[in-house]
């Protein structure tokens, strides 16, 4: 893992060089462009192991970058996570909304963001394990766990890794009520320093991915969700 390639989108070129610094003295390769275009160039051309996106960038800012890296097949596998500064939570939530695998908020240590990058690598490399079967269907829903794929009558929704890994769990155990401490557990594999209330979002996004059939993930206040049964 150590010798991944780590693209920084990110136009501060004194943040750039403590993230190269740190980087590189843990063995990765470290790619870099200042602005928005460019960093959609390199991603493609590339094919980084993870992407540091910086969300104030001139020209194409980062939840754009985020949501045209997630549109493009070459490039919608690929983790990122967001650099934020601090106030930005509603930019955070959009973020996340629009696939990124995790944040990390300004200033930040080296120590911690060797951490964070590590983390996020070992999650998306591991798939989860099915707990007998491979294939769910709910209603219109199919899940197929072999190709990582979400059929809504027929049709292929989008969902990030995250958000599969979630409906996933959900949809093994249809009645049973998983509370949010235990959905951070099984996205993340406990490895991640995302929030509860960051479940919130990703179930957020499923729902409206899925339209109408989103009325299968169910809200237990007070508690977590369940999939009806």
């Amino acid at each position: 893992m150590s010798k991944a390639t780590i693209l920084v989108i990110e136009d501060d070129p004194d943040i750039v060089e403590v993230i190269r610094y740190a980087l590189e003295r843990e063995g990765f390769t470290v790619l870099t462009a200042s602005a928005g275009e460019r960093g959609l160039q390199e991603a493609q051309r590339r094919r980084p192991e993870l992407i540091l996106l910086d969300l104030m960038l001139p020209g194409i800012d980062g939840l754009e970058v985020c949501r045209r890296l997630r549109e493009r097949s070459e490039t919608q596998a690929i983790p990122i996570v967001i650099l934020t500064a601090k106030g930005e939570e509603a930019d955070i939530v959009v973020g996340l909304e629009m696939g990124a695998d995790d944040y990390l908020p300004k200033p930040f240590s080296p120590r911690e963001l060797v951490a964070r990058i590590r983390a996020v690598l070992r999650r998306t490399q591991r798939a989860p394990k099915p707990e007998g079967k491979s294939r769910v269907e709910i209603g219109e829903l199919v899940l197929d766990l072999t190709r990582y794929e979400v059929l809504n009558d027929g049709e292929p929704v989008p969902l990030t890794r995250a958000e599969f890994r979630l409906l996933w769990t959900l949809a093994q155990r249809p009645g049973r009520v998983f509370p949010r401490s235990e959905l951070v557990d099984r996205i993340t594999a406990g490895e991640s320093y995302i929030i509860d209330r960051n479940v919130d979002v990703h179930i957020s996004s499923i729902r409206k991915k899925l339209g109408e059939a989103g009325g299968v993930i169910a809200t237990v206040r007070g508690v977590g969700y369940k999939c009806r049964d």
